[in-house]
């Protein structure tokens, strides 16, 4: 039967229809629509690696494109160590590890507080890390955390005073990174070491800082515009570009990974085995996380509104968390990139180039000014914060004192009074 109507519909054509017509306008339509949802979910990766016992330390593991990522390790048996702005016994975070545990069945996810908005913060978790013989064991690095500022937002900034989108796409890694080498490098020479951070193609966008002044305000933050529009009540200005300058900050972070790989590479180990690290830069492409959702809202409640009525084509044409934590998995799991030293630059789980900003990214010169004026820029900064924190520990080691003196006076006081009355009511 089916093979004669098949048959018919070669020779003859449809039958005439206004039912089968309809049924097939829809059918044509939603495989239309599942073809362009494949299409913009982009590629997903077979690569496999045991992942049981690996240590696997993250930032931005707790939303987004993170979560998926620290979920699919955790399932696979990984070991993680969370970094994440909010204090250990915050309530949204030990549900979040607990609920993790629950639906992964592994017990090896831990937390520590790093505040990437600080550079104090920073060293003081990755002092505390190196600082421990035998070496901490270490087989991922992943730097996922980023943050991009509404266009027209004011412009907020850090514990030392760095511009706050500079700090934590930047700045902030190079900090972690440079601390953390040691115990890279010191990783045993059978060991698959892989350091995976998050890019965009906004660096496309960006321009190479050629100053870090202090406090760090790029040139699309300039606080000399006269516009008194785009200055706070504070002084401080308006982001008149935030995109130009997520970019460049992006744009930075992919020239210093490429130098931090070269860094790592040129270490002799004792055991003159080649170095163990490699780095790896991923692009997972537009994805419907937080930090998009803010951008496309502009963070407005406009623009949220704009954000859920047009809601079905960014379902289309946006991947989700978990697909855009395909290249990263790919980026983690791959076996060819256990040799080797190269630098690689990963997008829809395939290498590729960076494009017009290749020959900057590549650049040793550019490169090497990239990371003298970062390591000057950290080291005055820090060494200002530690100024600053020792004239308020000084103030509030004399306002205990004088509160401690103040309190005694008065129990001083109490006593003679109570000594007055004492005496007056034996006299009666």
């Amino acid at each position: 039967m089916p093979i004669g109507f098949i048959s018919e519909v070669f020779e003859n054509g449809l039958p005439d229809s206004p039912r089968l017509n309809t049924s097939l306008k829809i059918l044509s339509w939603i495989l239309l629509l599942v073809l362009l949802k494949r299409y913009f979910g982009g590629a997903s990766t077979s690569a496999e690696r045991n992942m049981h016992s690996k240590v696997i330390m993250m930032t931005g593991g707790t939303s987004g494109i993170g979560a998926s990522i620290a979920y699919s390790l955790a399932k696979r048996g990984a070991q993680l160590v969370l970094l994440t702005q909010y204090p250990l016994s915050d309530p949204f975070l030990a549900s979040y590890i607990e609920d993790l545990r629950d639906s992964t069945g592994n017990e090896l996810i831990t937390a520590e507080q790093v505040d990437l908005n600080s550079l104090h913060s920073i060293r003081k978790f990755a002092t505390k890390w190196t600082d421990n013989l035998p070496v901490r064991r270490l087989d991922a690095l992943v730097l996922l955390a980023s943050t991009q500022s509404p266009k027209g937002a004011d412009v907020t900034i850090s514990e030392e005073g760095v511009e706050t989108m500079f700090q934590v796409n930047y700045l902030a890694n190079f900090q972690l990174l440079g601390l953390i080498s040691p115990a890279l490098r010191a990783q045993p020479a059978d060991r698959d070491v892989r350091v995976v951070i998050g890019n965009c193609s906004s660096y496309m966008n960006g321009e190479m800082p050629q100053s870090v002044p202090v406090p760090i305000l790029p040139s699309a933050l300039s606080t000399k515009s006269k516009n008194k529009k785009t200055r706070t009540p504070s002084g401080i200005p308006k982001a008149a570009n935030p995109s130009k300058a997520y970019g460049s900050a992006k744009l930075a972070l992919l020239t210093f990974s490429n130098a931090f790989q070269k860094h790592l590479a040129a270490y002799e180990r004792p055991d003159k085995n080649p170095a163990v690290a490699r780095v790896l830069c991923v692009d997972p492409g537009f994805s419907r996380t937080p930090g998009m959702q803010r951008a496309l809202t502009n963070g407005s409640l406009w623009g949220l509104l704009f954000y859920l009525l047009t809601w079905p084509m960014w379902w289309l044409v946006l991947k989700s968390a978990p697909q855009g934590a395909e290249s990263f998995l790919y980026a983690i799991m791959e076996e060819k990139f256990a040799k080797g030293t190269g630098w690689h630059n990963i997008k829809e789980c395939k290498e590729v180039g960076v494009g017009d900003k290749e020959v900057i990214v590549k650049s040793e010169e550019e490169q090497k000014r990239l990371w003298e004026m970062s390591d000057k820029a950290v080291e005055a900064l820090e060494r200002q914060a530690a100024q600053k924190r020792a004239v308020q520990k000084k103030e509030d080691e004399e306002k205990r004192k004088d509160d401690e003196r103040r309190a005694q006076k008065e129990r001083d006081a109490e006593k003679k009074d109570g000594s007055r009355r004492s005496r007056k009511a034996d006299k009666t």
